[in-house]
């Protein structure tokens, strides 16, 4: 990128010669723009370095939140020139379009846009991390690999100019088929955005009079696209043809997969389902992406005593560790954590999924299919036929599996498994009323790890309150007990003041004592009370600690805990 801005902060006598060599030496090795650069090497403050240029060029600077300009950025669809210079379409009028901007030196912005819009360029100045911050909820991170495509995204003008089509002519349609058809190309947009932005699921859903697309990012939805309602057996039928699916076929429910292809070496799996619902086909993608599930116990938010017990239980060569909690708990990314630690040449490992979602090398994983009369519990049949050391089963939904699995535990193999329940102490009610028998429920099981995901705070913009008289009583805090709450607007690493998540655990191990409750046909109620007196936190427990440490608010703990 062409700028001048280290030889004229030099001049101005904010940085010195040997500031500018290092300023310059990192621009070229690291590909960073220079305001980035300068707070990279700490040379400057961000706001400091807004007054200055402010100063020397003579710009105006604006505050983003004041402007509209996720819409008008839709409506221009420059995604490729947005990110690329770093430059933010704020205001458009008949014949001037308003751009913030961090670096005023690089003359490319002005000729770049102007060429693209047709319009006289106009450049202001904003603060980089606001700027940083706008784009990134915009159109998320850049993905490591991704080819830079060329060519300007699909506008709302051109999708308005799609007529809506009947039944009988949707099938015809050549160009659903095509990858540089309107609808093929706004849908590889929205795919692209969600994968930057981390979104783990994205939401096509039809209604009488509009129609929405919502992705969840961090456990929350959010609403980013809004095209026409018209279009909707358009972008149903286009995203069957990508998951292989019937696109003839509108009354039953259909799955499928998606791989999206980024370059040579990096894809993306996704799967595909469909439903029919009153106003058309609502779709929903589960993003499948392994490279960004991280398998570090350390990062996973255990405590040092849960993680202790945890590995205790995983280097038994026999017993049963169930993880519980409900749909999207993170109870997947905590069973592969267990299996990568016990993933070595000695060790036979199989498991039995629905889906594979994590590719794990060294590893036998098996797709069950109940549909041909292969289950769970098909699968875990034939696993003790192979020899195993450690079996997983990715849930216990029968007696039949949780029989087979209970025998595998008492006979010298280690098997994990998940189970939806909502505490560790339910889970051992719920085996019984499954029907295994309380001396096998108390016999087989080793560790029970119930959990929730939260968002964690942003550390860059998290701001400290007091705890008012409510939640004082609520959680059994000192009223000047200090905890953090999220900054609504958030800054350019979060995302309204979240930035990712964290796990909320509670980690019941079995000793003696548990078993011989457990043996006794013992209540969950005091089973939990036992677990306590030996040391375990509970949910809420350790949801508390995480607010008292700054990793969470109270909003996100009554949001997961129900507090």
């Amino acid at each position: 990128m062409l700028t001048n801005l280290p030889s004229i902060l030099r001049q101005a006598h904010i940085i010195d010669s040997v500031q500018e060599m290092t300023l310059v030496e990192h621009i070229n090795a690291s590909g960073q723009s220079a305001p980035e650069a300068l707070l990279t090497l700490n040379l400057i403050h961000h706001h400091d370095l807004t007054e200055q240029l402010c100063h020397i060029f003579g710009l105006h600077e604006v505050n983003l939140a004041q402007f509209d300009y996720a819409e008008l950025c839709q409506t221009l669809g420059l995604r490729e020139l947005i990110t690329r210079f770093h430059a933010l379409p704020i205001q458009q009028s008949s014949q001037l379009l308003t751009i913030a901007v961090s670096d005023p030196t690089n003359l490319e912005i002005e000729d770049e846009f102007r060429f693209a819009t047709g319009l006289q360029v106009e450049l202001v100045l904003a603060d980089f991390k606001q700027l940083q911050g706008a784009i990134r909820r915009l159109y998320g991170i850049a993905l490591a690999g991704e080819e830079q495509r060329s060519g300007k995204d699909l506008n709302e003008q051109e999708l308005a100019n799609l007529v809506q089509v009947s039944d009988d002519e949707i099938a015809n349609i050549e160009d659903l088929s095509q990858d540089d058809a309107p609808v093929s190309r706004f849908i590889n947009q929205i795919l692209l955005d969600a994968v930057r932005k981390g979104a783990s699921d994205i939401h096509f859903e039809p209604y009488e009079e509009s129609y929405r697309v919502r992705l969840r990012c961090d456990g929350i939805l959010i609403e980013t696209q809004q095209p026409s309602h018209h279009l909707s057996r358009r972008l149903s039928a286009r995203l069957k043809i990508l998951a292989k699916l019937d696109i003839a076929e509108r009354r039953l429910p259909q799955d499928g997969r998606i791989k999206l292809k980024l370059n040579q070496e990096l894809a993306i799996d996704m799967r595909v389902s469909t439903l029919p619902t009153l106003w058309g086909e609502k779709v929903v993608l589960r993003i499948l992406d392994s490279n960004s599930a991280s398998l570090n116990i350390e990062v996973l938010g255990y405590s040092d005593q849960q993680q202790a017990l945890y590995l205790e239980a995983l280097k038994k060569p026999q017993g049963m560790i169930l993880m519980t909690g409900p749909t999207g708990s993170g109870k997947t990314v905590s069973l592969y954590t267990g299996l990568k630690i016990l993933n070595t040449s000695e060790i036979n490992i199989a498991t039995a999924e629905d889906p594979v979602e994590i590719n794990l090398p060294g590893i036998n994983q098996v797709q069950v299919q109940p549909q041909i009369g292969f289950g769970f519990a098909e699968a875990l049949r034939a696993f003790l036929r192979q020899d195993p050391d450690v079996v997983m089963v990715g849930e216990i939904r029968d007696l039949e599996t949780a029989e087979i699995a209970v025998k595998a535990a008492q006979t010298g193999h280690l098997v994990l498994s998940t189970l939806h329940t909502n505490s560790a102490a339910e889970s051992v009610v719920r085996l019984s009323n499954m029907g295994i028998a309380a001396f096998n429920v108390a016999s087989s099981l080793s560790l029970i790890i119930a959990q929730r995901l939260a968002r964690k705070l942003c550390q860059q913009c998290k701001s400290q309150v007091s705890v008012s008289e409510h939640i004082s009583q609520a959680l059994d805090l000192p009223i000047d007990t200090e905890i953090y709450q999220a900054n609504e607007q958030g800054c350019s690493d979060c995302n309204r003041g979240y930035s990712g998540r964290t796990g909320i655990y509670e980690v019941m191990r079995f000793d003696h004592q548990l078993a011989q409750a457990v043996n006794d046909g013992a209540s969950a109620q005091t089973i939990e009370h036992i677990a306590k007196q030996n040391g375990m936190l509970t949910l809420k427990q350790s949801g508390i600690d995480k607010l008292i440490k700054g990793v969470t608010s109270y909003q996100e703990l009554q949001r997961v805990l129900y507090i």
